[in-house]
């Protein structure tokens, strides 16, 4: 009966658990996609109100500060790559032969025309480092009991949100809905994900959701198609001249 009580209270109140408790339920939630290092192929579909199109990639990632991304198709897209090592990132365009520096003040453009930021796809910013988290309460969501975190920016963190809620299931992490912000309070994007399935040595939402508030029947949908965690990568293949010779 005790138990069930500070439960209860735990679900109820959102001052139950410590602020590194939040932290920790974050950092757990994030590092599902990722682990210690990761290898996998994803498919991306941008929807519009009267067209769509899709964009395959295959993806490796090394902690939080090194991520490769390699465009498989459509054709005109193929082989274009793009790279985050730390705080920077760069994009090579192979039909130019050129290579591009993506500067901060780029962090919130879109990506390849989604609904997705480069700053969502590399998040150059840190869901753990660069926000305070508190406990905002609790929701069941899509029969998951699940805590709602509100993350508010560090105040010279360099992000591109204003504050972001995100919604993790009690039980094992799953990352199941973000909502983000802008500086003025305004919602700008909502995230919902789902097919929760295992990948490689996890169970792990697989379908995400990317969609605007204010742009009725535009979104964007990810698919993670395959994963592998805690492959053999080191910082050296995250660099320019493996950027012109991946595949």
């Amino acid at each position: 009966m005790r138990i069930k009580f500070l439960t209860t209270l735990l679900l109820l109140g959102s001052g139950f658990l410590a602020a590194q408790d939040v932290e920790e339920i974050v950092r757990r939630a994030d590092e599902k996609f990722r682990g210690q290092s990761s290898q996998g192929e994803m498919t991306m579909t941008i929807v519009r109100p009267g067209w769509s199109r899709t964009v395959s990639m295959k993806t490796w990632s090394l902690g939080n500060d090194y991520s490769l991304i390699y465009i498989t198709a459509p054709a005109k897209e193929q082989g274009q790559v793009f790279l985050k090592r730390k705080n920077e990132m760069w994009n090579w365009v192979p039909a130019i032969e050129r290579m591009i520096k993506i500067p901060p003040s780029m962090m919130m453009q879109s990506w390849m025309g989604s609904d997705f930021t480069n700053d969502d796809l590399v998040r150059e910013s840190s869901l753990v480092k660069d926000y305070t988290h508190r406990l905002a309460g609790a929701e069941q969501l899509a029969g998951y009991p699940c805590w709602k975190i509100e993350l508010v920016p560090l105040e010279n963190a360099a992000v591109v949100w204003g504050k972001i809620l995100m919604w993790v299931s009690r039980e094992d992490y799953f990352w199941l809905k973000a909502e983000y912000f802008d500086e003025d309070g305004f919602l700008v994007n909502t995230e919902i994900l789902s097919n929760i399935k295992k990948m490689d040595d996890r169970m792990m939402p697989t379908h995400l959701e990317m969609i605007p508030a204010d742009k009725p029947g535009q979104k964007t949908v990810m698919n993670f198609d395959r994963m592998k965690f805690n492959v053999k990568l080191d910082e050296a293949f995250f660099s320019q001249q493996n950027m012109k010779k991946i595949r």
